[in-house]
């Protein structure tokens, strides 16, 4: 088997690709330059530089359609949103040997529309936040009574494609009428629709599966033990939990009506006020904290190569909790935020750790179940790089 391997600057694409090569894949990573994560690894049989794929979309596909001809690639496995939603689309151009194992274009749409999955999800009886949809900033300004502050802004799609190209949209809050118009004001034509949910205050519950063509194959859940920036944000410290048999219930619902191929993360808030479930979104891509998975007995990479080479995969049932995965210099940049930066900057929330407790538990470097994401004894060079680019961006 030969896979290609997307976004090579990715720590997911170094996950997968350390998984595939290990099990003696031919595995040719390829992103937008060689100096990159997943390209200098040892388990990196090639490399293939391709134009930014944000930018330059065709560019971007006709590199990769060279590069499955010229490596005889059997599986395609791109990474990042921008990509598998280019490569999808464009799946009737690949040669009939390269598979692409993940749901056709229109469906993955389907899931990264925000909007339609709120609508998707009343339809199943899956709850979701209280959710109003606009088209402009005027057409809110007409509906201000029906808001009840604060409001989540939320552009329907994560990445939208622009006349300067693919951009990456954001979620922002606004506490009153005048923030909210003045937010939806500053955003781009290509940004809307735009959801206004109530703010659903509470921790984020959810889970990570694989499916072949409807049929569920893994699932997997973590929790968030530090987060970049301390606030909120990416994970530098996950945990392997159990997965939330309500989470569970609420995103197969959803997958199943989807009638879902390949990976995706569901996720949901749990409302502090009455325990209940949420609906956030639906991701139809690897996700940052792949590793973990990995490490804890659910290998999705080699499950979806395995899947898309026509191999029967039985489900994965069990994986070890109590797994930890540490991104080290993500870990790093949060200590140094939190030393340096008064809590009200960082907006922590009541309750966090004091500067002195941070700096304790960042010294715990070992542990029985404690993994790290970058930095491997068997295969260096990807910390090596990872680290120096940390310190020439100090």
């Amino acid at each position: 088997m030969r896979v290609l391997i997307t976004d090579s600057d990715n720590r997911s694409a170094l996950a997968a690709t350390r998984s595939l090569g290990r099990r003696g894949i031919f595995v040719v990573t390829a992103g937008e330059r060689p100096a990159s994560l997943a390209a200098v690894s040892r388990y990196s049989s090639a490399f293939v530089q391709y134009p930014p794929p944000a930018t330059d979309p065709e560019g971007f596909i006709a590199a990769i359609l060279r590069a499955v001809s010229d490596h005889r690639i059997d599986v395609l496995l791109p990474i990042a949103e921008t990509t598998t939603l280019l490569l999808t689309a464009q799946r009737d151009k690949l040669p009939s040997g390269c598979r692409l194992p993940f749901a056709d274009a229109e469906t993955i749409a389907r899931a990264s529309d925000k909007a339609g999955m709120v609508a998707l999800a009343q339809s199943l009886g899956v709850p979701a936040p209280q959710t109003v949809v606009v088209e402009s900033a005027a057409a809110a300004e007409a509906r201000l009574d029906e808001f009840r502050f604060p409001v989540v802004i939320k552009p329907a799609r994560s990445r939208v494609r622009t006349a300067q190209g693919w951009i990456s949209t954001r979620v922002s809050y606004a506490q009153d009428a005048e923030q909210l118009l003045r937010g939806l004001r500053e955003l781009l034509a290509e940004q809307y629709p735009v959801l206004l949910q109530e703010r659903i205050p509470g921790p984020g519950v959810g889970f990570f599966a694989c499916y072949d063509r409807g049929r569920p194959v893994a699932f997997f859940a973590h929790k968030r033990l530090r987060e970049k920036p301390p606030s909120g944000g990416v994970s530098v410290l996950r945990e392997s939990i159990a997965l939330d048999p309500d989470a569970l219930a609420c995103g197969t619902k959803l997958l199943e009506a989807l009638r879902w191929h390949g990976v995706a993360m569901v996720e949901f808030k749990r409302d502090t006020r009455d325990g209940s479930l949420r609906l956030m979104e639906i991701n139809a891509r690897f996700w940052g904290s792949l590793q973990l998975a990995i490490d804890a007995g659910v290998d999705f990479p080699w499950i979806l190569a395995r899947l898309a080479s026509g191999e029967s995969v039985e489900p994965v049932r069990d994986y070890r909790t109590g797994v930890r995965s540490r991104w080290l210099l993500g870990d790093l940049d949060v200590l140094l935020m939190v030393m340096r930066r008064s809590r009200k900057r960082l907006n922590l929330p009541e309750g966090y750790p004091s500067r002195w407790r941070v700096l304790l538990e960042f010294l715990k470097f070992r542990g029985r179940e404690l993994h790290y994401e970058v930095l491997s004894r068997d295969d260096l060079r990807p910390w090596f790089l990872e680290a120096r680019q940390w310190l020439f961006r100090r």
